[in-house]
């Protein structure tokens, strides 16, 4: 591709000076402006019958046919420099020809190149290949010069017609060797549009405002060049009028201005593309030449023209095109095809002709002097700019729709909340709803007063469900006081515990009756279902109020509770239980609650789930580690993280040291931070911040994911971006570290797998343990890609990080490297240069191009051992302590001695095992 790219632009370098050469000499610079008209009613014409054999025949033919055609029409102009001299429509027609053939070609080999290549590798190699497009004009230009001044401009025509075919067989070997041997998708994905119906390119570009920006900056590119080249081959042609000299001038500053425009490519594209970014890069150019359009204000002078065309000349063919071919590889291939050509070609041309009519009707109908071109340049600059900056968005936006394509997102509809409701609607489910439906609209109803559902929530006292009649009692207290008292008070005689309760709560907490007469009517009730609830209301009360307590003596009466449980013959309900369990945690008396100790173990799960709750009503601290073990267990998780609330936030002090310590068992850990989430302060994000630095991955990732709830849920609470930004960068060291600890683990066991012989137990224990460390080592470089892009989306948006991420899922290649080059367009340059190598190592196939900078470090299986026993977690230091166990090794004893005092017991009795193990090899030997 180089070496294509190379003899292209060396045959440019060599016809265009020679023809511009001969044009100005025979026609002068006056005729200019009308070349460049006839340029873009010709590109126009040519590019309606170009796009129809673009959907009939391959590129490679075209291609092809393009090249041959070139060819003998530069043959042709040679053998008429011989005979009779060139007239004025021979030079137009060739002038016209140059023009085409520079947009056209050279279109036609990018295009190819993003065939060729995918979105992370032409980042990479589209400077290299650049280079060779910057060398074939250094050598071009230098060529035209020894050849025009030694055998005339003759000879360069010929020598350039018969360099292009040299094209066609390295045209055919890239086809053979790249295209040829696509995957089938990619392959599939690039001929899409022959099955499509034809959509003109007009159309394409227009569609899409990504395609809309670019068409539009190459085109002010494109009048901005003309009009600086017209300035220069004036004021040159008037200081050389001889047309040899003329071209030799030419030559010998293309040729100085490719030089630089190389040096650039070799030591400054790479870098700008990655410190800037793609959009960002394209200021540089016109940011440049608006320099020299005021230097040229001050001094109106041929060598300020000539440092103007340099910059346009290197920086356009260096920087400038690098940007632009890299900023269309998000368009989808089989519009990239037709609306690159349309841009190249018909977009460019009638730029040129725009430039023209410029020329024409501004500087000669107004007989300005060619000075006051540089004022319109500096106008169409600032277009330029504002162009550039308008086409960044556009460029983010058509890598989301290209990875959102690809992928099949959760689209399941949000609830609706009461307010977008209809009110018909809600009656209609009050009324004739299922008991679900009831529940979760007086849920939502919560949030609201709204006085027209009070009648129907006061007729759910009649439903036959206790479970609606319990919620409705509670959607009274969002009423006036007393609401449906008389209904209420008859509800105390239904044989339900639940319904009940919420009657009795609610006459003492929203009526105007008084409390102690509540009391004295219900407590000693000869029916359980009302004196039951009655002592539980007692103790909810007392919580505050010590003095009610000892007025109705709540003690005795939840000790004669305990005894009559704890008689041979009773025949208590579970209902009956876990109301007294409740009692017992609003009573806070100690000595009641070895009751709660002993239904954690009940068999009923609904006596534990009341259990657990009583617990968290306590608050009392010898109950927080059975109530973080009752996270590990799906039925018991929700009420035991309710529980856990009711501590306060002071826990989280106590859940940070229990971390710092390892001692928390690892079915445990992935619930904490909800716990710390729920508490939804300041405190709770200064703890999750912390969690954030464990060296348990599970943890790590889900503290993550409880900020991102925090920052949705609670947008008040400010995280520290600059500590985010360190703890992210802590994190991709982690994840480096695993990168490197695989492909070590991956060398020994590839080393090691001829050598073993499997025969032997040691051998085949050393081999399964290792197996195990990789596997282990697999799920925390997930776990830990997870965690980067959690703490990613707390510093962006949210939408764009999680596209990436679900792009960096997906089984096809192509949406993976599409999301790599989102990535590398949206993160900060620090956050990009730590975090992107790794990811694009970890998630895409290298087997055709290694593109990322990232190399793993080959290290011993020693040094690799002990890192990850200093730096992770107890899962980590299992498999490691597994595989130290096994080797034989003698020197790790002294390092696993120092983990039999380890706060996590498994990590205690596996150091134990280990070190026994290894002793005893020792003492065998």
């Amino acid at each position: 591709m180089q070496l294509y790219i190379f003899l292209l632009i060396t045959v440019l370098l060599m016809v265009k000076p020679t023809i511009n050469a001969l044009f100005l000499s025979k026609l002068g610079a006056e005729h200019l402006p009308y070349g460049y008209i006839l340029v873009a009613l010709i590109a126009i014409f040519t590019s309606y019958f170009y796009n129809k054999s673009v959907k009939k025949f391959s590129l490679r033919k075209i291609a092809i046919v393009t090249l041959i055609f070139f060819s003998i029409a530069f043959m042709l102009l040679s053998i008429l420099m011989f005979g009779t001299v060139l007239s004025n429509w021979v030079l137009y027609f060739y002038y016209l020809s140059v023009s085409l053939f520079a947009v056209l070609v050279t279109s036609q080999f990018w295009i190819i190149a993003n065939m060729v290549y995918n979105a992370r590798e032409a980042k990479r190699l589209f400077g290299f290949i650049g280079a060779g497009a910057i060398a074939g004009g250094i050598f071009g230009g230098y060529l035209t010069t020894v050849l025009a001044s030694s055998f005339g401009n003759r000879i360069v025509i010929l020598v350039a017609g018969i360099l292009i075919l040299f094209c066609i067989p390295i045209l055919q070997n890239v086809w053979r060797l790249r295209i040829g041997k696509l995957s089938s998708y990619t392959r599939s994905q690039r001929k899409t549009s022959e099955n499509e119906s034809y959509v003109s390119p007009y159309k394409l570009v227009f569609q899409s405002k990504h395609l809309t920006y670019l068409a539009a900056i190459v085109g002010v590119g494109v009048v901005m060049a003309k009009l600086v080249d017209f300035q220069f081959s004036d004021f040159a042609n008037r200081a050389i009028p001889d047309s040899d000299e003329l071209a030799s001038f030419f030559g010998f500053w293309f040729s100085t201005f490719n030089v630089v425009a190389l040096l650039i490519q070799l030591f400054l594209t790479n870098r700008l593309l990655a410190l800037l970014g793609i959009t960002s890069n394209l200021l540089i150019l016109p940011l440049g030449i608006a320099i020299g359009c005021l230097l040229f204000l001050t001094f109106p002078e041929l060598w300020v023209l000539i440092i103007i065309k340099g910059m346009d000349g290197s920086f356009k063919q260096s920087i400038n095109k690098a940007g632009i071919e890299l900023s269309i590889l998000p368009i989808p291939y089989h519009i990239k095809n037709q609306a690159k050509s349309f841009i190249d070609v018909v977009v460019d041309s009638i730029a040129t002709g725009l430039a023209g009519l410029l020329l024409i009707f501004v500087i000669r109908k107004l007989e300005l002097s060619t000075s006051y071109i540089t004022v319109i340049i500096l106008l169409f600059l600032f277009i330029w700019m504002l162009l550039i900056y308008k086409l960044r968005e556009a460029y983010f936006e058509s890598f989301r729709k290209n990875i959102k394509s690809s992928l099949t997102f959760d689209t399941k509809t949000p609830k609706k909340r009461a307010s977008e409701t209809p009110i018909k609607t809600s009656i209609q489910v009050l009324t004739e709803g299922t008991e679900s439906e009831i529940i979760a609209l007086l849920d939502r109803l919560s949030d609201y007063r709204l006085k027209t559902f009070e009648p129907y929530v006061i007729k759910l006292l009649d439903h036959p469900s206790s479970v609606v009649k319990a919620a409705a009692i509670d959607q009274l207290y969002y009423y006036r006081k007393g609401t449906a008292l008389t209904k209420i008070r008859e509800l105390i005689k239904v044989k339900d515990d639940t319904v009940v309760y919420h009657a009795m709560d609610y006459l003492l907490r929203h009526t105007n009756l008084n409390d102690d007469k509540i009391f004295e009517s219900y407590l000693n009730h000869p029916t359980d279902y009302i004196s039951n609830a009655a002592v539980l209301c007692l103790a909810k009360e007392s919580s505050s109020n010590k003095k009610l307590a000892q007025k109705f003596n709540l003690n005795e009466r939840i000790q004669g509770k305990i005894r009559e449980l704890s008689s041979a013959d009773n025949d208590l309900r579970k209902e009956e239980i876990a109301e007294l369990l409740i009692a017992i945690g609003y009573a806070k008396e100690h000595r009641f609650y070895s009751f709660i100790s002993a239904h954690f173990n009940n068999k009923d799960s609904y006596v534990v789930n009341f259990a657990i709750e009583a617990a968290g009503i306590t608050a009392h601290e010898p109950f927080v580690n059975q109530l973080l073990s009752f996270l590990a267990e799906k039925q018991f998780r929700k009420p035991a993280r309710k529980a856990l609330r009711k501590y306060g936030v002071a826990i989280t002090r106590t859940i940070l040291k229990l971390d710092m310590s390892e001692s928390l068992e690892s079915e445990i850990r992935p619930y904490i931070p909800k716990v710390i989430q729920s508490f939804k302060s300041r405190e709770s994000v200064k703890v999750l911040m912390r969690l954030l630095q464990s060296k348990d991955f599970i943890i790590r990732l889900e503290a993550a994911k409880s900020l991102n709830e925090l920052q949705k849920n609670a947008p008040n609470l400010k995280l520290d971006q600059r500590a985010l930004t360190k703890i992210t960068l802590r994190e991709s060291v982690y994840y480096r570290n695993s990168l490197n600890a695989i492909d070590t683990l991956r060398q020994i066991l590839e080393t090691s797998g001829d050598a073993i012989d499997k025969d032997t137990d040691r051998e085949t224990d050393l081999l399964i343990a290792r197996e195990s460390l990789m596997d282990v080592l697999h799920l925390q470089l997930d776990q830990s890609l997870e965690c980067i892009f959690k703490l990613l989306s707390l510093k962006y948006d949210q939408t764009d990080i999680d596209t990436a991420y679900f792009g960096l899922k997906s089984e096809l290649k192509d949406t993976k490297i599409n999301a790599v080059e989102f990535l590398d367009n949206l993160l900060q340059s620090k956050l990009k240069s730590k975090v992107l190598p790794l990811i694009e190592y970890h998630v895409i196939d290298h087997s055709e191009y290694n593109v990322s900078s990232f190399e793993p470090k080959t290290l011993s299986e020693k040094v690799i051992l002990l890192m990850l026993l200093k730096n992770r977690g107890t899962k980590m230091k299992l498999a490691v302590l597994n595989v130290m166990k096994h080797s034989e090794d003698k020197s790790y004893s002294k390092i696993i001695q120092g983990l039999e005092n380890h706060e996590n017991k498994k990590v205690r009795l596996s150091a134990k095992s280990a070190l026994n193990i290894l002793l005893q090899t020792t003492t065998d030997q």
